[in-house]
């Protein structure tokens, strides 16, 4: 996500001499120098060393090492530098107890940033002020599309619909590859079909001005094709399945947060 990041951001005009990374990985360095445009022009770290330059510190480490790495880096801050945390079920109120009363930012990215498009929920603390929520939406919106939510708890939200969102996709295209396949078509054409049907959805749902129910009313005729199928999805209970899976994703969200929080 760090690469996609800065990768989305020199592609943007923002000055690869200006952005500073740190891995302690050798071979994640050398990495991040050879993917992203001008990555020989970044400064690649070993560690946090030169943090105190930054003005916007991104966290993005997994979280069950994020305190460890915070109490590292905290000290090392200028006391205006911002702070934008990606990691998943790490709470506001735990990034405040490690980095004490300065700007945060607390966002969750999806996977789809890594080509540039990207859903992130993004929630700041008091401490933000507008320049500041201007950055960090700038840097996220480097690799698709920023939405600002009203509390911490909602990021928790987030994580369960775009955050975790593209695994869902990505298993009902595997389900229904299967049922094609089953019935008859060869794998490779039932997964291009697949794909591209989930991806011209989207395209069309993004690019009309419809909502997506009547969206989903413009392609179902009653008693047609579609409506059987929508009715067997009412009759074996998705809408169901779909809140139970949401809510449970955003349940072991707060109980990450509990876990490597505080």
């Amino acid at each position: 996500m760090a690469t996609s990041l800065i990768g989305g951001l020199i592609n943007k005009g923002y000055p690869a001499r200006s952005i500073l990374a740190c891995d302690p990985s050798e071979q994640q360095r050398e990495k991040l120098k050879n993917t992203v445009p001008d990555g020989s022009s970044l400064g690649i770290y070993p560690d946090a060393t030169k943090a105190n330059k930054a003005d916007v510190v991104v966290l993005a480490v997994k979280p069950q090492i994020l305190k460890q790495v915070a109490q590292d880096l905290a000290p090392r801050l200028k006391p205006d530098a911002m702070v934008v945390s990606i990691a998943a079920g790490i709470s506001m109120q735990s990034l405040q107890l490690w980095f004490g009363d300065r700007a945060i930012v607390r966002c969750m990215p999806n996977t789809p940033s890594l080509i540039q498009k990207g859903a992130s929920g993004l929630y700041a603390n008091n401490h933000a002020t507008q320049q500041q929520k201007a950055q960090a939406e700038e840097i996220m919106s480097a690799v698709g599309i920023v939405q600002w939510v009203n509390t911490d708890e909602d990021i928790d939200v987030v994580t369960a619909l775009s955050g975790s969102g593209p695994a869902y996709f990505f298993y009902l295209m595997e389900l229904m590859t299967e049922k094609a396949v089953e019935m008859g078509l060869s794998r490779e054409v039932a997964e291009k079909l697949a794909i591209q049907t989930c991806l011209g959805a989207g395209t069309l749902a993004q690019e009309s001005t419809d909502s997506l129910s009547q969206l989903r009313e413009n392609v179902t005729s009653k008693g047609g094709t579609t409506h059987a199928a929508l009715q067997s999805f009412n009759q074996d209970e998705l809408p169901k399945t779909v809140q139970n899976a949401m809510k449970h994703c955003a349940q072991r969200a707060a109980e990450m947060a509990k876990e490597f929080g505080d």
